[in-house]
């Protein structure tokens, strides 16, 4: 047996990997804590070894990074795929060689039977990184139905992690036992979707934010994906996660290959918070660019809808400016005949009828206010009530010979299709080459469904890619432009978009109360500076619930803050407090959205977070009241993860005319302050407020 050892210092301490590279595809036999700079590693194998029972094989079937039924392994096959007659359908790989070079580990296998060979990669920069790319070298063709990465997951973690949502309510954490079998989490929407986001989580039984061995594992991809966990019956246990391919749609001719998305794995021995940091800077290491404070942006969507007019949008950028904005977003409604959601889609350019002298005249008025502007598109879409569907309908990711469904009016316009991609890619580079354009809101608003591509396959798959190439292609053209991924909110949230995109937009809903568990959830895979979040109307659009201000301004301060309402429209009162909020923003974005998010596990009906300067020499936290709770007062929140001996000063944050007290007296601390060092916090905690229902309060910690 041959062994390679990978360590790196990552967000929650000093992490091995142990890898066989003597088996097929390698096989991980440890994944965690550092062991030692002295620990042997035949050794350490050797006292893993499993014993061999009856009623089995004679050998213990590798639980390698691509298990294979040929070599013994009946649990799920990490390839899948046949050639004519279905044979070459259950591969065994030999291993022929490997590079190792620091923290990156290659390993090369074939099988000659079948025709095949496999090269893996596994490294360690801010998370275990894993792919495999599979080439078909014999001269028939090779039909894939499936190449995923499994990543072992030690055997006393308990309990699973998954999300779960809708449009307007993502992110929501299901909890469950792992005592035995399988969890399979597909999506087939062709994009990663608001339902069934490629996250899950597992540990030891009891495990929570600071507490408990948690392993994490997500797969970078935008389109189909597929997670499966399973617990074998002698107890091994694994997370196997990849892109879902349609039937027929990966088809490798003769020197052909197909590459996996990333699979990507966190661990952390002191539960889930610092496994999340790594995924965070993770994001930050691969961002299209250096990653920096982000600039407050009033988008006009919920402000204006379709109603455009240069006069009315000019009164808006007015306000905004005013009120201390830095970047104005023209959304939904300014091209073709898109004065509605069902007619215009693919028509891109600017719309004669509400901009008789085109977006110049709007766009210099905003420029001219100090701010950037930015624009909303579509460009995957396609509305049947179109001048380019009704000249092209053969662009549509349709099947011949049945009738396509609709989505919100709209059709996917196949960017697969050479012709419709150089359409598209001309009239987006002529949009950001002939105006003054600084940010793009790139939205996504249906799922594939039937959807042919040229040659009548499966198209999602392709579509994916071509929409990687065309933000890629868009990107070298225009460096300086920002791009943030929209998909009817938070249907295209994973870091393969995040190295293309600056920002998500997390949800379509801006009722503070939902945002609280959205945020909550998205920050388990991203950091707040790419985590849109705005403050709405005082009557929510997506759940017409009324919040107060100090409430929508606390949730959409740890985010990327932006306001979506109607500025021109506000009382002096809303005015002067929504100024005040954007300036407090402002004072404490660099901490935002540059330090290490913090989650605190408390009674239901409350929500605690806040972020951690990396020195830990500041913080801010709020403490959320959700709903009633069955005590009166809430208990303290113990704050761990601070220096243990550091003295902190601890002041209530006012936000501008808050509105949450629940008490005649509150803790004297709110008034006074306090001082109390890392570990008083850690172990004791600071009693908050009273609040009412759907308010919050804000402390900020500074290290005296």
């Amino acid at each position: 047996m041959t062994f390679v050892r990978l360590s790196q210092e990552l967000a929650a301490g000093p992490v091995d990997v142990i890898v066989d590279v003597s088996t097929g595809a390698p096989m991980i036999v440890y994944w965690g804590q550092h062991l030692g700079d002295t620990a042997d590693l035949a050794s350490i194998v050797a006292s893993l070894s499993r014993p061999i029972v009856h009623g089995t094989f004679d050998v213990v079937a590798p639980l390698s990074v691509v298990p294979e039924h040929g070599a013994g392994f009946t649990g799920r096959p990490g390839l899948m795929g046949r050639r004519g007659g279905g044979r070459a359908w259950a591969p065994r790989f030999s291993p022929v060689g490997h590079e190792h070079h620091g923290t990156e580990l290659c390993v090369d296998a074939v099988d000659e039977a079948a025709g095949l060979t496999l090269r893996t990669t596994i490294s360690l920069d801010d998370v275990l990184r894993v792919s495999a790319t599979l080439t078909n070298t014999a001269e028939r063709r090779y039909s894939l139905d499936g190449l995923t990465i499994t990543v072992p997951i030690a055997e006393h973690a308990d309990e699973l992690l998954t999300f779960a949502g809708r449009w307007s309510r993502e992110f929501h954490p299901v909890r469950r036992d792992w005592p035995t079998g399988e969890l399979l989490v597909e999506n087939r929407r062709g994009r990663t979707s608001h339902e069934y986001p490629p996250l899950v989580f597992a540990g030891e039984r009891g495990f929570d934010e600071w507490d408990g061995a948690v392993y994490g594992v997500h797969v970078a991809w935008s389109g189909n994906h597929t997670i499966y966990a399973e617990r074998l019956p002698d107890g091994r246990r694994y997370v196997q996660g990849g892109e879902l391919l349609h039937p027929g749609e990966v088809v490798l001719e003769a020197g052909e290959s197909y590459t996996t998305p990333d699979v990507l794995g966190v661990c952390s021995p002191e539960g889930l918070t610092a496994a999340t940091w790594q995924f965070h800077r993770s994001v930050r290491r691969h961002a299209p660019r250096p990653p920096a404070p982000r600039p407050v942006l009033l988008n006009t969507w919920e402000a204006v809808y379709f109603d455009h007019s240069t006069e009315k949008l000019s009164a808006l950028a007015d306000a905004a400016a005013d009120l201390g904005i830095e970047r104005f977003v023209l959304d939904d409604g300014w091209f073709g005949s898109r004065r509605d959601d069902t007619q215009g889609l693919g028509d891109w350019w600017v719309s004669n009828n509400v901009y008789p002298d085109g977006l110049e005249p709007l766009i210099s008025h905003v420029t001219g206010l100090g701010m950037e502007f930015g624009i909303w598109v579509e460009p995957e879409m396609v509305n049947p009530d179109s001048d380019v569907f009704r000249a092209h309908p053969e662009w549509a990711l349709t099947t011949d010979g049945y009738e396509p469904v609709l989505g919100r009016q709209q059709l996917v316009l196949d960017l697969g299709n050479p012709e419709a991609y150089a359409f598209i890619e001309s009239h987006l580079d002529a949009l950001l080459r002939d105006h003054d354009i600084a940010y793009v809101k790139w939205d996504m608003n249906r799922d594939h469904l039937q959807g042919s591509g040229v040659g009548g396959a499966a198209g999602t798959r392709a579509q994916t890619l071509a929409l990687y190439r065309l933000l890629d292609e868009l990107r070298a053209k225009h460096p300086s432009v920002e791009i943030e991924s929209c998909a009817s909110g938070g249907g295209r949230i994973d870091h393969e978009i995040l190295r293309r995109t600056e920002r998500v937009w997390t949800s379509d809903c801006n009722d503070a109360l939902e945002r609280q568990t959205i945020q909550r959830g998205a920050s388990m895979l991203i950091p707040p500076e790419v985590m849109g979040a705005h403050i709405g109307p005082t009557r929510s659009h997506t759940t017409a619930r009324t919040q107060s201000l100090s409430f929508r301004a606390a949730t959409a301060l740890f985010g990327h803050l932006g306001v979506e309402w109607n500025v021109t429209d506000l009382s002096d009162k809303d005015r002067t407090a929504l100024r005040a909020v954007i300036e407090m923003h402002k004072a404490h974005r660099e901490l935002l959205h540059g330090g290490d998010v913090v989650r605190f596990s408390t009674d239901p009906a409350y929500c605690a977070h806040g972020v951690y300067a990396p020195d830990r020499s500041q913080a801010i936290v709020s403490f959320a009241q959700l709903t009633t709770a069955p005590s009166q007062t809430p208990p303290p929140l113990r704050m761990p993860g601070l220096d243990l001996d550091a003295h902190y000063r601890v002041e209530h944050l006012a936000i501008p005319y808050e509105r949450w007290g629940a008490a005649r007296i509150q803790p004297t601390w709110l008034r006074d302050g306090a001082m109390l060092t890392g570990r008083q916090l850690a172990f004791h905690g600071i009693q908050p407020p009273a609040l009412h229902p759907e308010s919050a309060v804000l402390f900020a910690l500074t290290r005296e």
